[in-house]
């Protein structure tokens, strides 16, 4: 990725810098944020605040998991690598607000609707009546959970406290973080609204894009580990021929 001189400069020392990269992140978060709104502006208001911070949140944790291969793939992108912290806060910020949307303006805070149950009056009890939405509530909710835990460790004191190997493997949880937003935002992309008891809706248009973007990060992902691998292979082949050459 080539950068003209002052461009390259600009960003550097905008990366250099922790607070401006937050509001780098924040700026783009809110960017985001809006694009999703304007989207659906025919929405109601909760539904299209709630989607508008849902997705934002998504596609902020999609941009962290893409900057790490991208920066293996193609040198240039690792000006990028540090951002990776602040986008994945502020991914982490949105979807905090994604889900008290949620239990403000869907399930009013009654935390037995969260998980599919609603109050029957003739039993005078909650009966399960949406299994699936439920349990898509409760991946999104552990996701919130385990980004929680990586955004509070994704700063240097926890760096220095927790000590390199077990900073690393906490936030090597990015992963299962992603998967846990990927199954969470692909139940309400193309099940959830799929009941034949109720009127189905029109399809989403983020359905293609959604599928585009988690399949484009994979592939990401496999490019560089590829090259990764190939490149040990290369050098351990390299250090075994220097060592025979000088026998």
């Amino acid at each position: 990725m080539k950068l003209t001189a002052r461009t390259g400069m600009m960003l550097r020392e905008l990366t250099r810098r922790g607070w401006l990269r937050h509001v780098g992140g924040l700026a783009v978060a809110a960017l985001i944020v809006w694009a999703f709104l304007e989207l659906r502006a025919q929405w109601s208001p909760m539904h299209k605040w709630n989607r508008a911070f849902g997705d934002a949140s998504m596609l902020l944790v999609a941009m962290t998991m893409a900057i790490g291969p991208l920066a293996r793939l193609w040198p240039g992108f690792a000006l990028f690598l540090p951002w990776r912290r602040e986008f994945g806060i502020w991914a982490i910020v949105a979807g905090g607000v994604h889900t008290v949307i949620i239990l403000d303006g869907w399930v009013e805070w009654d935390l037995a609707r969260l998980v599919g149950y609603v109050f029957h009056p003739l039993l005078n009890q909650y009966v399960m009546v949406e299994k699936g939405f439920g349990l898509g509530n409760l991946i999104g909710i552990a996701a919130l959970l385990y980004g929680l835990v990586l955004a509070a460790t994704s700063n240097d004191f926890s760096q220095r406290v927790l000590g390199m190997t077990v900073w690393k493997f906490i936030q090597q949880g990015a992963y299962v973080l992603w998967a846990l937003v990927v199954v969470h935002t692909g139940y309400f992309l193309y099940i959830h609204f799929q009941d034949f008891h109720r009127p189905v809706p029109e399809p989403n248009v983020l359905r293609m894009p959604f599928a585009v973007m988690v399949g484009a990060v994979l592939m990401l992902q496999i490019a560089a580990s590829i090259k990764t691998w190939r490149r040990r292979r290369l050098h351990r082949g390299g250090v075994r021929y220097g060592a025979m050459g000088q026998t």
